[in-house]
């Protein structure tokens, strides 16, 4: 009886041992039963963010809707804008001597005189009557374009629309400050009777009267006046042909100079986006200032792709503009040359 209480007290005590033995082994092989992690807000990892870290070997769990995202943005090497056209037309056709017997204009009139007006009048006349073309406006720096000319040609007693030191009609429109897509001119040396004979005699020639039915131009300039030429008296006369640059579309140089100040604000944006990369990148994420390293690198990162995304569209708004300039400007140069 003894004998069986003692073998069942030694069953019980094999038991107890094997069962702790079983738990430690358990234990041992499957690990600790609770691991401690620590979470970043740290945003998907693309051009410019940084990759979650974590001391967890639990699976990644998907990332909670208060987690900040990082929008990836473009390089600023598209935030270029656009180049503008400066590239100018200049329309000069061989000058007009007056050839006795040769006019198909109104007779001379011995004491005939020339009028700017009276020339400014026929000439849009003569706009009117080929393809009703509107007249071109008097404007006063074109008109003191000629007169510069008229006094340079009777001063260097030359008849050629460029001058022996080499001005020619663009350096005279700079000069008087005159800002064109086109200009053109036209010169005529002689008795031609009349105001309207003068245009006539211009009309005549193809030249003179394809820079008279330009339809590109908006404005004219005239100078006429009476003096000693080659050793005679004569007249000479002068119509500047202008298309102001303010016919094209405004190019906006406020934005340009706005778009130029955000590309040095985003380059310094980038530029400190970069240093604060480097440094989470060189620091453990168990490190006890990493968190505020994300912080403060996820901060910028708003700030940075705002400005992108609104200079992106300042410079799309003024690239629009300088394709519509240029455009006017090519539409300008390739009429002429046909």
């Amino acid at each position: 009886m003894f004998g069986k209480l003692l073998m069942i007290l030694a069953g019980i005590l094999t038991l107890v041992g094997v069962g702790a033995f079983s738990y430690l082994s358990f234990e041992q092989i499957m690990g600790p039963r609770e691991l401690v992690s620590r979470e970043l807000a740290v945003g998907a990892k693309n051009e410019t963010g940084v990759p979650a870290k974590s001391t967890s070997t639990q699976p990644a769990k998907e990332k909670s809707p208060t987690e900040m995202s990082v929008v990836p943005v473009k390089t600023n090497g598209t935030l270029v804008p656009a180049n503008v056209l400066v590239e100018k037309t200049i329309v000069a056709p061989g000058p007009l001597r007056a050839v006795a017997g040769t006019l198909t204009a109104v007779p001379p009139v011995p004491s005939s005189t020339l009028t700017v007006r009276g020339i400014v009048e026929y000439t849009n006349g003569a706009r009117s009557q080929n393809g009703g073309l509107p007249a071109l406006i008097e404007n006063e720096l074109l008109d003191r374009d000629a007169q510069l000319k008229l006094a340079d040609m009777f001063a260097k007693q030359y008849f050629e629309h460029e001058s022996p030191d080499g001005t020619g009609p663009a350096d005279l429109a700079k000069a008087v400050g005159y800002a064109y897509v086109i200009v053109g001119e036209n010169l005529a040396l002689g008795d031609f009777g009349s105001d309207q004979g003068v245009v006539n005699a211009w009309m005549d020639s193809p030249g003179h009267r394809a820079n008279i039915l330009n339809a590109h131009y908006q404005e004219i300039g005239v100078a006429v006046g009476k003096g000693m030429y080659e050793g005679r008296e004569t007249w000479l006369a002068v119509q500047s042909f202008g298309m102001p640059i303010s016919a094209c579309p405004a190019i906006s140089t406020s934005l340009k100079s706005e778009i130029d100040v955000n590309n040095i604000e985003i380059t310094h944006l980038r530029a400190v986006l970069d240093a604060k990369k480097a440094q989470l990148d060189a620091i453990p994420s168990s490190d006890l200032n990493y968190n505020v390293y994300v912080g403060e690198f996820n901060a910028v990162i708003p700030e940075y792709n705002t400005l992108v995304e609104n200079n992106r569209i300042s410079v799309a708004i003024y690239n629009a503009s300088v394709k519509a300039f240029n455009e006017c400007i090519n539409a300008v140069g390739i009429s002429s040359m046909h």
